[in-house]
């Protein structure tokens, strides 16, 4: 039976973490479209949350979700082109690109399941952009601002460097009718919190084990985001529960922003330490996150961050953390780069996986990893 948690397409969305942003510049740190994407959906959740709260509308999330996850596939489909040259493929060869783009998705995930792929066709060939899409266009933009922000004190004398800022300015101006937008640029508050989200994206996981590719939290998170909708998607669940797993799981480490990693040799090698870890992050979450967002939303975001594992499809989400931790692992090692801690790790997680009883076919799953040309 087909699926639509179809590990050539999980794999896809992993593989990303190899491509790289902004390689034609100067990088005070690794960039890379996984972690852009990642950062993506957390603006857009902001964006949207304030678009309900100020237009008391529901936001279609399932819509939103799925969405982001087709332009997520087409924009590793067609790789690193620079914006201008992608702009101007999509204004004057959109029916050509699209035609490519689908070409190439049937052969890297071949297996998928049929709804999943007719509406992916749909995506492609809509017109225009709905209340959810334009939320995450501005989305995109603002994580592109995020990231520009970073290059710019790195590049300031580049070529063409203060035209890369005028144009971004001009595409988010285009969304500032949407109210999170407005929000973003003024409220300080919310923006401290999207950069503080940011910082994930310097947060290296695996600390202390060499890695290829090198994958951040941030990174991790989304992965694992992506991996329980696809799952929820298999399981016909209603939009509540999506918007619910999807969210718990693209949150389920924001914690780690105010504590670091702690690997978890050392949380069950010292007594009492996870439990001190687990209060401590809650204390934090709550005196450090909370702020930063509006009043109105603080019993649902605990609701997200609090005990991820633990209510509701936590088994099913720590079984897609396992998964994403597996195959940090293993594509690196397949790589041939590997260490004692590293291949222990990877044993470790794969027992885990096949042990486990969430309704998800891990051994098909990792049949289909291990089966890989990587």
């Amino acid at each position: 039976m087909r699926k639509a948690m179809d590990m050539s397409l999980i794999y896809t969305f992993f593989d990303a973490a190899n491509l790289q942003r902004w390689n034609d510049h100067l990088r005070p740190t690794n960039l890379t479209e996984l972690d852009k994407q990642a950062h993506k959906m957390v603006i857009a959740w902001v964006l949207a949350k304030f678009d309900e709260t100020e237009k008391d509308e529901k936001v279609d999330w399932r819509e939103l979700i799925e969405h982001a996850i087709f332009s997520f596939i087409r924009r590793t489909i067609l790789t690193d082109l620079k914006p201008q040259l992608f702009h101007r493929i999509v204004k004057e060869r959109e029916k050509e690109m699209n035609d490519f783009v689908l070409r190439e998705f049937d052969e890297r995930i071949p297996r998928i399941d049929e709804g999943f792929r007719e509406r992916f066709v749909m995506y492609l060939n809509r017109d225009g952009m709905s209340r959810e899409d334009r939320i995450l266009k501005a989305a995109h933009y603002l994580a592109t601002a995020w990231e520009f922000k970073l290059l710019h004190k790195a590049n300031p004398t580049m070529f063409g460097i203060d035209r890369t800022k005028e144009e971004i300015d001009r595409q988010i101006r285009e969304f500032e009718d949407i109210n999170g937008v407005k929000s973003l640029l003024f409220a300080k508050d919310t923006f401290d919190f999207i950069d503080l989200c940011g910082q994930l994206r310097f947060q290296k996981r695996w600390a202390r084990v060499p890695r290829v590719p090198e994958t951040t939290v941030l990174g991790h998170m989304l992965l694992v985001a992506n991996m329980i909708f696809l799952h929820d998607l298999d399981t016909k669940a209603d939009d509540a529960r999506m918007y619910k797993d999807y969210f718990t799981a693209l949150f389920h480490d924001i914690p780690e922003v105010l504590t670091k990693d702690v690997i978890t040799p050392i949380k069950t090698s010292i007594d009492g330490l996870d439990e001190l870890l687990s209060e401590y992050e809650r204390e934090m979450v709550s005196t450090t996150l909370l702020p930063l967002l509006p009043k109105e939303w603080h019993m649902e975001f605990l609701s997200l961050v609090d005990n991820p594992f633990g209510n509701g499809d936590g088994k099913a989400i720590k079984v897609c953390d396992t998964m994403a931790a597996y195959m940090e692992a293993y594509v690196s090692e397949r790589y041939g780069i590997s260490s004692g801690a590293l291949s222990k790790g990877k044993d470790e997680l794969r027992a885990r996986l096949l042990l486990s009883d969430a309704g998800i076919d891990t051994a098909e799953l990792i049949a289909r990893l291990e089966g890989m040309d990587i």
